[in-house]
């Protein structure tokens, strides 16, 4: 018995930190960002419906995906569960349901192929330079930033500019769903949607141009 004891208060410690390991994977934050990867993508397969009624339901499905962004950071902030894996889960998450949306918009002939392709060549480039660059303790925004001089900041790491981007390609994926509708047609809704297609494309390049032109620094960083 009296050696069981010991091993039995010594595992007490390591299974509290296994659950505490786990609540921290499973946590409110994260579930939401994982389920509005799955909301985007069974919103996206109404888009192939003829019925006009479920392109609306798409429509306002695609809100609340946009909505859910923001509702996974309030929630990790409110209830003090951020981590480390929350960020990653969020950026990958963002990454998702951007590509599915430009992807199917292109499968289905409603933008060029270029855009998909634009926003991915982007994105794998910006995200592996801020990958190696979080190695170095560097962060894509907030006080350790990457990005050393004023303009780069205020395009890339500034509030304003990450907010205006991210509204204009909210309002680029609700613009395109809803002009194809019969009710968007009447509109003529169209050439406004893809208005904000190609503005999105342009404050894509423009945003991420200074990261990787800025890169330079954070490889010759040494910790």
């Amino acid at each position: 018995m009296s050696k069981e004891e010991p091993t039995s208060t010594t595992a007490q410690p390591e299974q509290m930190q296994s659950q505490a390991n786990s609540g921290a994977t499973l946590n409110v934050p994260n579930t939401v960002t994982v389920g509005r990867v799955f909301l985007a993508i069974g919103t996206l397969c109404l888009l192939w419906q003829p019925a006009d009624s479920l392109k609306w339901t798409a429509f306002i499905l695609t809100i609340i995906v946009i909505w859910m962004d923001g509702i996974d950071g309030y929630l990790a902030r409110k209830l003090k569960q951020t981590s480390k894996l929350g960020g990653i889960l969020d950026i990958a998450g963002d990454r998702v349901v951007e590509m599915a949306y430009w992807i199917c918009f292109a499968v289905l002939n409603w933008i060029p192929v270029w855009i998909p392709l634009l926003f991915l060549v982007r994105g794998t480039f910006v995200d592996a330079i801020r990958a190696h660059a979080s190695e170095q303790g560097f962060t894509a925004f907030g006080q350790n930033t990457m990005m050393q001089s004023p303009i780069g900041k205020f395009l890339v790491a500034s509030n304003f500019s990450r907010f205006t981007y991210a509204v204009v390609k909210a309002v680029a994926f609700c613009l395109v769903v809803g002009a194809h509708t019969q009710l968007g047609q009447q509109w003529s809704l169209e050439p406004i949607a893809m208005f904000f297609v190609y503005f999105s494309a342009v404050f894509c390049v423009i945003r991420g141009l200074p990261v990787i032109l800025e890169s330079k620094s954070v490889f010759q960083h040494r910790a």
